[in-house]
């Protein structure tokens, strides 16, 4: 493993390995609006088996929030983490709220009340007593809230209970709200092959700032493991029916997008890497802000991520081709 390839949190100064474990899919099954809002069932001694191994492994930054599997994510990491904490970066996201037994969720609250609430019940979650990032889920909010919620988590910088706190959202307006505060330190956005976001990458990075990337993998589908047979059941949020999902309508793959990885698949799995350490490598690539947090449930997932930084990121004459491939398509 490369121990010199770090990350650091923007201006908090946190040191992170370059790349994150995005927990969303080992919270287990869970519902919103009615439809299966998880990855399918999951088994939690592997979760917990994946996450040891990513730590020795050097990877030592978690990504999760407390509506994945309706507090079940959080759960299963505070188990995982147990006599480690001090070797670990915890980021969580909230805003969310639901019911833990029903694993169902009902809508946002963004009250400075519940927020207290809810970041006491992920520590409690996680047995720890602080949080290292603790995020805004709720990605387009009015801007009217965010001095409200930002006032909140400043309070608990002062408290203890978190270190520094972020936004996940693609909107710059809102990133550029959060970015006055000097106690916030990351912006989560989408990043990937197939959905670059050239200005809030800049952002960031000229505001000394994370990029905390999700979906770095788009859902997967840069795995390579799908074709135009391929159909996700509807207990995959894949398949669920969410209108917001991108790259699969009805549990298939779309097919731009098969076609896309296709015209750009040689140059991702060049010098030896797999399409997933590609897929990483390229948003490496774009910036030395970027940190992707892509998701696993399997042990064997973590390790192929992991093996990315032995690669590190890709040339800039190999960023410039696939822009150029994927620009003309």
């Amino acid at each position: 493993m490369n121990q010199e390839f770090k990350r650091k949190l923007g201006r908090s100064g946190i040191e992170v390995s370059p790349l994150g474990l995005g927990c969303w899919a080992i919270g287990g099954p869970f519902f919103y609006a009615g439809m299966y809002d998880g990855w399918g069932d999951v088994d939690d001694a592997e979760s917990i088996k994946a996450i040891h191994r990513a730590l020795e492994l050097g990877i030592n930054f978690l990504d999760t929030a407390d509506c994945y599997g309706v507090g079940h994510s959080e759960e299963i990491i505070g188990k995982a983490i147990a006599g480690k904490r001090n070797n670990i970066v915890l980021a969580t996201k909230f805003g969310n709220f639901g019911n833990e037994t029903t694993k169902t969720l009902y809508g946002v609250n963004l009250t400075p009340d519940y927020i207290e609430r809810a970041c006491d019940a992920s520590l409690k979650r996680f047995n720890t007593d602080y949080i290292d990032v603790y995020q805004l889920h709720e990605g387009n909010i009015l801007i009217s809230d965010v001095e409200t919620v930002c006032m909140t988590l400043d309070e608990l910088v002062k408290k203890g209970k978190i270190r520094t706190y972020g936004w996940s959202t693609d909107f710059i307006d809102g990133a550029k709200l959060f970015a006055e505060r000097p106690n916030c330190s990351v912006i989560q956005h989408c990043l990937n092959v197939f959905n670059d976001a050239p200005q809030l990458v800049e952002f960031c990075k000229n505001s000394d700032l994370a990029s905390i990337n999700r979906s770095p993998l788009a859902m997967g589908f840069l795995t390579g493991k799908f074709n135009a047979e391929s159909l996700l059941p509807k207990d995959d949020v894949r398949g669920a029916g969410h209108s917001w999902i991108q790259y699969f309508k009805d549990g298939k793959p779309v097919p731009e997008f098969l076609d896309k990885l296709n015209s750009v698949k040689e140059i991702l799995t060049s010098n030896g890497r797999t399409l997933v350490q590609g897929a990483i490598a390229w948003i490496w690539g774009k910036s030395d802000s970027t940190i992707p947090i892509p998701g696993f449930k399997t042990t064997k997932q973590v390790e192929e991520n992991a093996k990315a930084i032995n690669f590190g990121p890709l040339s800039k004459n190999q960023m410039d081709e696939i822009e150029g491939i994927l620009s003309k398509g």
